[in-house]
């Protein structure tokens, strides 16, 4: 199984790059997923505003949100979130996010 290095611990991803445990996810690991996993080598404000938005909301109901939620709850347009995650929201957001693999599109 891969594994992703982080302030030298060593957190177990699935074969997709999520997280198997969503629950050592932190910032640290968000910045650690998106130049491991996503190929960017920095997270600007916009993209920590739809990290944290989809983050919370996993917490608060353990479910990804659709992403027009996102949209609506982030002010981050749809084609916006696209440019700051290329492989989507579903699969480059919600895994910086740290949430696992959602079973339908967000």
């Amino acid at each position: 199984m891969p594994t992703l290095a982080v302030e030298g611990r060593s957190l177990e991803l699935n074969e997709e790059g999520f997280l198997v445990v969503p629950e050592t996810w932190d910032d640290a690991v968000a910045v650690a997923l998106a130049k491991q996993e996503e190929q960017l080598e920095a997270l600007t404000e916009e993209h920590w505003t739809v990290i944290r938005f989809i983050r919370q909301h996993f917490l608060d109901n353990q479910a990804a949100p659709m992403v027009r939620a996102v949209c609506k709850g982030t002010g981050v347009p749809l084609k916006r979130i696209y440019e700051l995650f290329p492989s989507g929201p579903a699969k480059g957001a919600c895994k910086l996010a740290g949430l696992p693999k959602p079973d339908g599109c967000v």
